[in-house]
Formats: structure tokens, C-alpha cells, sequence
């Protein structure tokens, strides 16, 4: 059996990025223990999985007790899974988090059956986020990032010098991060098609991401040789 190849992105390091299998452990985790305070009646457990998605939130995977079974036994076992912008995950981590607290304090209160339905909600999307990869969470926070940057953050135009590119031509340009595999393969097939896209590394330009209002990696836009945006590739 070949040896898995070293990692691309350190874990507790490289916090822009994420092994995409990563996610599914901790909702594995979340969805388990939530669905067996649904089916025991043990509420209090609801508590418990706001409290680990919390304490990764608050202070690092190195905090996050999925993250460190992931990333200290089935990664070094099994190789490092496609990497991705951790962003979406963030934000999906955060609304579990805010459904957990809502579902204790209802408990806490008395209100049992609107804490079962709080925690049911969470054990049914981390659960399938766990068996298939769909992630409810991460759709809502790309919807969002795709119509703030269609109609908001990024401007109706680009300036093609500041992005290394040569004013009066047209080009195609792709904010980027090294360490995200989607990005690799969206330039690879820009360039297959004969459209080799000019790179912006987020990672170094922080500035122009903020500047241009990109909220998640990769992003293509096709420019016009004036400078203005003419569509979103992807």
C-alpha cells in the first residue's frame, strides 16, 4: 500500500484553507451527539456539541476535538483530502453553534419541544453533510458571497495594471490561494480553453480582495480591454 503524500496545507497553520473531509468528521460528531440527545432525551448533550463546535470557533482547530481526531489519526492514515476555502465551512460552523445555544436555552427553560426541533434541524443537515458531502450551510454563505460580489463588492471595473495585466487588452483574471485545490483546477481549464487566466494569490493581496469585495476563492472574471467587468466566469 503506497505511503499518503505529505500534506499541502498545515492544519493549524494555513487557516485560509481546509481539507475538505475535515468538515465531515466534526459534523459527524455534532449531528451524532445531537441526535442522540433527540432519542435519549438527554437534552444536556445538545449543550455539549455547542460547546465543541464553540470552543474550535473561539480558539482554533487545535481546540476542536473532530479536528484534532481528523487531522492527528485519519489524515496521516488515509492523505490529505482535496483542500478548500475555509470560509463557507466557518460560517456553516457558526449557524450549527447558534442553533445548539438556541436548543439549550430552550431546554433550560422548559421549552423542550422547540429544542427538539432546533436540535433535530442540526442533526439532520450535519448528518447529511457527513454522508454526502452536501453542506447547507456552505451553499447559503457562497449564494451570499456570489450576489455581494455580483452586485456589490466587486466594482463594475477593474484595474488591469494593478492586477498585472496590460491595459487596452482583454483578459481574464482569477483571484486565487495557492493551497485551494478548486482553484488549480479552475485555472488549469481556463488555460485548456485557451483563456490563461491573470492570478491574484489572496494570500499575499489581501488588499485587493478587499478592495474588489471577493468573499471566497476562486473567482474569474472576464475583463474588457477599458478595464470593465463584463462577466463572472466562475
Amino acid at each position: 500500500m503506497p505511503l499518503p503524500l505529505p500534506r499541502t496545507a498545515n492544519p493549524y497553520r494555513d487557516l485560509a484553507v481546509i481539507d475538505a473531509r475535515a468538515p465531515r468528521v466534526n459534523q459527524l460528531l455534532t449531528g451524532l451527539l445531537a441526535l442522540s440527545a433527540l432519542l435519549t432525551g438527554a437534552w444536556p448533550l445538545v449543550a455539549v456539541a455547542a460547546v465543541q463546535i464553540s470552543t474550535g470557533l473561539l480558539f482554533g482547530r487545535r481546540w476542536c476535538l473532530a479536528c484534532r481526531i481528523y487531522f492527528g489519526l485519519i489524515q496521516p492514515a488515509f492523505g490529505e483530502g482535496p483542500v478548500e476555502d475555509a470560509r463557507p465551512v466557518k460560517f456553516a460552523n457558526q449557524v450549527g453553534a447558534a442553533f445548539l445555544w438556541a436548543s439549550t436555552l430552550a431546554h433550560l427553560v422548559g421549552l423542550h419541544a422547540a429544542g427538539n426541533v432546533l436540535a433535530g434541524t442540526v442533526a439532520a443537515l450535519a448528518l447529511l453533510a457527513a454522508t454526502t458531502g452536501f453542506c447547507a450551510g456552505c451553499v447559503i454563505y457562497r449564494g451570499w458571497a456570489f450576489v455581494r460580489g455580483v452586485r456589490g463588492g466587486i466594482p463594475g471595473r477593474l484595474d488591469l495594471a494593478e492586477v498585472g495585466g496590460t491595459p487596452g487588452l482583454q483578459a481574464v483574471v482569477q483571484f486565487t490561494h495557492p493551497l485551494c485545490a478548486d482553484c488549480r483546477t479552475l485555472s488549469a481549464r481556463l488555460s485548456g480553453e485557451g483563456r490563461a487566466p491573470l492570478l491574484v494569490d489572496v494570500s499575499k493581496r489581501p488588499d485587493l480582495a478587499r478592495k474588489y469585495g471577493v468573499s471566497v476563492v476562486p473567482l474569474a472574471l472576464s475583463i474588457l480591454p477599458d478595464g470593465r467587468v463584463e462577466r463572472r466566469i466562475h
